[in-house]
């Protein structure tokens, strides 16, 4: 069994203590660090599963719970909250800092999820070449006049409450595509298992304040600018894998516009691998040790 260890740093909003969690394979030191940057109402834990699989070939993984999520958040009462999309980016980066103190010279890769790749991509903007690599999961890019509506939307009321107009446009949205529903999260996974392990976690079930959906709006609108890609570092490999039917990819078109951002700006190592049938969360999905697989070899060849 890994070393798991836990331990907290504080975050960039001067108020919080961001809880953190670090994996280490059983001997030896670890070929390479992947700091894992989680997704919308989940939390750095949930990710067990997948670390012990890449500590068992040899990795250190790391993981932190965003504020308004897992650990993190001092109670329910912040659950789903924050307001500053750049803060969780800081975050992001301090964590890198101090596994990068921990673990010098040794390869270092970022791997997203859903939101977590929007803050994934932020980080390849600020932080240009600090990274060996960065693996997004489950991304994508609604278009422009949908963002603008979405930030307009939450702008408006109280920041810390629920914006159900929002909710209907977004989550309420991507179910709808797998109608007849069984649940409220049937886009997650077609794994009924998980969705509904996922619906029974507190750290899970929560919905998001129009303060967090309107920050990422702002962060959506950020990683889209033309002028912030061209900030990135080309020569820093960058993978992208989803399901192609995951309604947060747009079932594949927006995955697809994301690999066109890196394209265009001259990235030179990228890779995108799209999962037939595959919903949101491809590392928690039927048939998910081929991703697992997949990621390990990607990682392998950069390493």
């Amino acid at each position: 069994m890994a070393d798991r260890q836990q331990f907290t740093f504080p975050s960039s909003d001067g108020e919080h203590q961001v809880h953190a969690v670090l994996w280490l394979p059983e001997e030896g030191q670890p070929k390479a660090v992947v700091q894992i940057v989680h997704g919308i109402c989940e939390y750095a834990l949930r990710y067990e599963d997948f670390a012990l699989f890449l500590t068992g070939h040899g990795y250190a993984v790391a993981g932190s719970d965003h504020l308004g999520h897992g650990l993190t958040a001092r109670g329910p009462e912040e659950y789903g909250y924050f307001t500053d999309w750049f803060q969780l980016t800081k975050d992001v980066h301090t964590l890198r800092t101090l596994m990068g103190e921990r673990f010098p010279g040794i390869p270092y890769f970022l791997l997203g999820h859903s939101m977590g790749s929007f803050q994934a991509r932020t980080y390849l903007i600020d932080y240009p070449g600090t990274l060996d690599g960065c693996i997004l999961s489950g991304t994508g890019q609604e278009n422009a006049l949908t963002v603008a509506f979405g930030k307009f939307v939450t702008s408006l009321g109280d920041p810390h409450k629920v914006n159900k107009l929002f909710l209907a446009l977004s989550l309420g949205a991507y179910n709808k595509k797998f109608a007849p529903n069984r649940t409220t999260a049937d886009w997650v996974s077609r794994d009924e298992a998980l969705v509904d392990k996922y619906l029974a976690d507190p750290l899970c079930n929560f919905r998001t304040t129009a303060g967090m959906n309107h920050a990422m709006m702002v962060g959506l609108q950020y990683i889209a600018d033309k002028k912030n890609l061209s900030k990135m570092d080309p020569g820093t490999p960058v993978a992208l894998f989803s399901g192609d039917a995951d309604p947060v990819g747009a079932m594949g078109k927006g995955v697809k516009t994301v690999h066109g951002f890196f394209r265009d700006m001259g990235c030179r190592d990228l890779t995108m691998k799209l999962y037939p049938g595959a919903r949101h969360e491809i590392l928690n999905e039927l048939g998910r040790e081929e991703a697992y697989t997949d990621i390990l070899g990607w990682l392998d060849a950069r390493v």
